[in-house]
């Protein structure tokens, strides 16, 4: 999409949605360029979550009365348009969780109590601190062998070193579709492919995808998919995990309690089917319902001519940010999102981001819960600018005013 009166009008439609960007921010129209971190809520998730304490709150699954089955019906609800969003082959096969961190220690704890000594599992130089320690806690206690794969310079993952680190003893690979760091997308398709190869299983955190690119899980075929439900328009505190049946049917539960049970004595407990097994006590009901909401507002969207612009505001934004001297952008690559992490010169990062706050910006600095990245790159942090659908040109604009004010005064 160009630059042209009906796509201004198309994004002053999605704007307008979101309530939280007509406001000022230090006396200063609010740009928000911290997406990544989480994005802002449409008024129709917003209006779900008041309706819901309005006039269904009650505990679901469990009750005969109106209210609880009303509000068990809509959660329900919510399952089946995320389940048919995604393309998975049943509604069963998604489990509502806190978030992608959550759902990572799902499969850390419950898959992982299929492996042995000796095991081995992948991830890459770029995860999020929770696609690692998760990991590393499992190596401790089953004693498996966590190996990382590398990275370029450029962020890119060295398919080549991954190739030479796969082998029968892998048992799962668990990468991220996009480094939340540095924007890059990595090839998960070919990743995928040559993990099956070898028999080893595939997690993938979508955590930084699923409000980028359109998931069908059907034609990705990985065994596992985990996302959280604040970066795609959703409330926080609620996210998703989907696990093919045949795995999930053979993990054992995560947590013990009420609901994910079928039969519980003091002698023997049996457990629920799925989902139910691995969602015990009562969930975040207005999560569930709410996400749901979200995705039905992503529905409603052209999700092709949403990608463009967003590609559109990365590309504008990266050539007007290497127009400054002494700029270092990490991750440079034709695979990307819209997420830029860079530095200028030898400036703080965390000096330039308190002085765009002042000036009604909202960036994120630091090490983006990516802590081998920067020391990777030898460095203490980047600033993180990253785009959504109700960004435009414009702010960016105003962003690079705010930049170089920002650098003449630290300078």
């Amino acid at each position: 999409m160009m630059d042209t009166p009906k796509k201004n009008t198309i994004i002053e439609g999605i704007r307008a949605q979101f309530p939280i960007l007509t406001q000022k921010v230090n006396g200063r129209n609010l740009i928000y360029f911290d997406n990544a971190a989480t994005s802002q809520k449409p008024k129709s998730v917003i209006d779900r979550i008041s309706s819901y304490y309005e006039k269904e709150n009650a505990n679901i699954h469990r009750g005969v009365h109106t209210l609880s089955q009303e509000a068990t019906t809509s959660y329900e609800q919510a399952r089946q348009k995320i389940s048919s969003y995604l393309n998975a082959r049943s509604e069963s096969e998604i489990i509502f969780t806190k978030g992608t961190t959550d759902g990572i220690n799902l499969i850390a704890s419950s898959f992982g109590e299929l492996l042995n000594p000796g095991d081995e599992v992948l991830i890459s130089a770029m995860e999020h601190h929770s696609n690692i320690v998760p990991w590393q806690l499992l190596e401790t206690r089953k004693k498996i062998k966590l190996k990382v794969i590398p990275i370029h310079k450029s962020g890119e993952i060295d398919l080549k070193e991954f190739e030479n680190l796969l082998n029968k003893k892998t048992k799962l690979v668990s990468i991220t579709h996009i480094s939340n760091s540095l924007g890059i997308i990595n090839p998960i398709d070919e990743i995928i492919h040559k993990s099956h190869k070898v028999g080893a299983k595939v997690l993938i955190d979508g955590a930084q995808s699923i409000q980028h690119e359109k998931i069908d899980l059907q034609e990705l075929d990985c065994d596992f998919f985990v996302f959280s439900g604040h970066k795609v328009y959703g409330p926080t505190g609620i996210g998703v995990l989907y696990g093919k049946s045949e795995l999930l049917n053979i993990m054992p539960p995560y947590q013990g309690g009420g609901d994910m049970i079928e039969k519980v004595s003091f002698e023997k407990t049996t457990f629920n089917v799925l989902p139910f097994k691995f969602e015990a006590g009562t969930p975040n009901i207005v999560g569930g319902i709410a996400l749901g909401t979200a995705f039905d507002f992503i529905e409603s969207l052209n999700f092709e001519e949403c990608q463009v612009h967003e590609l559109e505001l990365l590309r504008y934004a990266e050539e007007q940010l290497r127009s400054i001297s002494g700029i270092q952008i990490f991750g440079n690559s034709k695979n990307k999102t819209s997420v830029i992490s860079f530095n200028v010169g030898n400036i703080h990062p965390f000096d330039i981001g308190t002085l765009l706050d002042k000036q009604g910006i909202a960036v994120r600095t630091g090490h983006h819960c990516t802590q081998p990245i920067m020391d990777f790159y030898q460095i203490p942090g980047t600033i993180r600018v990253s785009f959504s659908i109700y960004n435009t040109k414009s702010e960016i604009d105003l962003f690079m005013a705010a930049l170089n004010k920002s650098i003449q005064i630290l300078s």
